[in-house]
């Protein structure tokens, strides 16, 4: 299967890519990536996902710097901190502060498991592709489907997450501008969210041109406003700063847990933030030089994450006031609002929450696009439902997958209705993108690990003999991080406005997922499809695919994948509206 084919083994097969230069066309008859667009990539990084079976559709308009921006942008450091401080207050500010930087550590450790694959196979898919490539045979159909899934529905839980966000922050600087009077409807709070989705969907879509200048801006804007906060607060608050003392080693317990695990519950915070950096790898056939570029993109974001984001909440704990019950009860409807207020008052709080507002609008943007390419990935491979009509790259909106940028914004509308419910089913949208991620980080980094040692092949970016004592811990953490956001936050025995419905949300996916596969996918599923130009191969070329399981039948060279026709290049559509062209339209 093509997932599961040795890429050295095509690489040695296929040979070096040929610069134009290199003879005639007859003796590059057998380059996978003969008939490339130039505008579209280098030769390089296109025989590079050639050799994992992929014909290079999307351009490749982000540099190194771009794919880190857009994994930091969806971090959205501060207005992410400032969304989960519900999750580290009540800890106290050993909460706060500690476990941010613990859990980070930890995050860290994912990153560079994440790191090893991603320099070695860069693909749009690469979460269920690395699993199928990977895991055991009898097992690899079954988890790569599943972890498509979880990854697809955990991306659009993290934009429905930060859209809901945004909407609370707007509301918040209404309420502070009417001092406290007035009350955000759950109607009002979803009208908002869904405004907020519509804009993104838009943006995403029409934008794509520019989209890699646009997270160096975004870039920018987050690291304004962490300055303008480290800077103003301690200035605000200069008369009532907490010490150090309280900073680094008090201790608070706002909830009915044991205090241990309160300041467990408070890496949630963290683990939440730092959660966008497999945007990196989703990127991936947009970037250029991707072997480098995505494990960059990985550990940088990550690591700027840890860092700037501990030094956010020692200022934020020293500045806020010690009376935490009401900075979690504000009537601002935000801890964070709560804080700027009382240092800043109510000139300053509305400044910096419309600027933290802002930033967490631009999040937004980031995560859609990180969704979609996810999404069209699985629907090139045929994993999702209507897949031949997501599949098409829309040119004329800059060779992206249009269709599926939309859908991901109406799939998040159509989650965001929980915001509608209550409170407590709203907070499952943040735990949806949590246990949801973790899942799809931990499969492929296990199955390496476990059934896929001897196949991998590392790429430029390597942590040498730690890499398997590093995946091992990786998978360790996340098992644990998924867990921790399963329980009540407040404590146990929680009523039904306080119940964590994680354990609800996340079971209908993975459960659905696992039922949708028993029931019929099952059947035709096989795993990451071929769509490169098969009639350019050479007799060495097919053989090395047939080795690995893959049929290569027939006129036009179409390849069979497991028993299931798969789509070749020519078959492939590239179209100049939102319209289906060509062999598709007939499918």
């Amino acid at each position: 299967m093509v997932a599961a084919t040795d890429s050295d083994k095509l690489a040695e097969a296929n040979g070096p890519a040929a610069p134009p230069s290199a003879g005639p066309p007859s003796e590059r008859r057998g380059s996978l990536t003969l008939g490339l667009d130039p505008a579209l990539a280098s030769e390089e990084d296109a025989a590079v996902l050639a050799k994992m079976g992929y014909k290079q559709e999307l351009r490749r308009n982000f540099s190194m710097v771009e794919v880190f921006g857009i994994a930091f942008a969806i971090m959205g450091l501060l207005p992410s901190i400032a969304s989960t401080l519900s999750f580290s207050i009540p800890a106290g500010p050993v909460g706060l502060v500690w476990g941010w930087f613990l859990a980070s550590m930890f995050i860290f450790v994912v990153g560079l498991a994440m790191a090893d694959l991603g320099s070695s196979m860069p693909t749009s898919g690469g979460l269920y592709y690395w699993t199928h490539y990977y895991a055991s045979p009898k097992w690899r159909n079954m988890l790569s489907f599943i972890v498509g899934y979880s990854n697809t529905l955990g991306l659009v839980g993290g934009l429905c997450s930060i859209d809901y966000g945004f909407a609370l922050q707007f509301l918040s600087v209404i309420v502070i501008a009417r001092d406290g009077n007035w009350t955000p409807t759950n109607g009002e709070i979803y009208a908002t969210f869904l405004a907020t989705v519509v804009c993104h969907g838009v943006i995403a879509s029409t934008m794509a041109k520019v989209m890699g200048k646009l997270q160096t801006v975004f870039v920018v804007m987050n690291f304004v406003l962490i300055f303008a906060t480290i800077i103003a607060l301690p200035i605000g608050a200069k008369d009532s700063r907490n010490s150090a003392s309280y900073i680094f080693t008090h201790v608070e317990n706002l909830t009915t847990w044991p205090s241990g695990w309160a300041f467990m519950l408070s890496w949630l915070s963290p683990i939440w933030t730092i959660g966008g950096f497999d945007s990196a790898v989703h990127i991936s056939e947009e970037a250029a030089n991707a072997v480098k570029a995505v494990p960059f993109g990985i550990l940088f974001s990550i690591g700027s994450c840890w860092l700037f984001g501990w030094i956010c909440c020692i200022v934020i704990a020293a500045c806020m006031s010690q009376d935490l019950e009401h900075i979690l009860g504000s009537p601002f409807g935000q801890p964070m609002a709560q804080i700027y207020y009382d240092a800043l008052g109510k000139n300053g709080a509305l400044g910096f929450m419309s600027l933290l507002m802002i930033v967490q609008f631009l999040m937004g943007v980031s995560i859609l696009v990180a969704a979609s390419r996810q999404s069209w990935a699985f629907s090139r491979d045929g994993a999702l439902p209507f897949s031949s009509f997501f599949r098409p790259i829309s040119k004329k909106f800059g060779y992206i997958p249009v269709r599926t940028t939309i859908g991901c914004a109406v799939l998040a509308a159509v989650l965001g209705l929980l915001c509608l419910i209550a409170p407590a089913a709203a907070a499952a949208l943040f735990s949806l993108a949590v246990a949801g991620n973790n899942l799809a980080w931990g499969t492929p980094i296990f199955c390496r690990v476990v059934w896929g040692q001897k196949k991998f092949s590392p790429g430029p970016i390597y942590t040498g003999k730690l890499s398997v004592p590093i995946a091992w811990l990786a998978v360790l953490f996340l098992i644990f991080g998924t867990l921790l956001a399963m329980f009540p936050s407040g404590g146990p025995n929680p009523t039904s406005e306080t119940m964590n419905y994680t354990c609800v949300i996340n079971s209908a996916v993975w459960g659905g997922a696992l039922l949708y596969y028993a029931v019929d996918a099952r059947k035709w599923f096989r795993g990451p499809q071929i769509t490169i130009d098969l009639d350019q191969l050479t007799e060495a070329q097919e053989q090395a695919l047939r080795d690995e399981g893959v049929k290569i039948e027939g006129e036009g060279a179409k390849a069979v994948v497991g028993g299931r026709g798969g789509s070749t290049a020519s078959n492939v559509p590239v179209e100049s509206d939102l319209g289906v062209s060509g062999e598709e339209s007939k499918k």
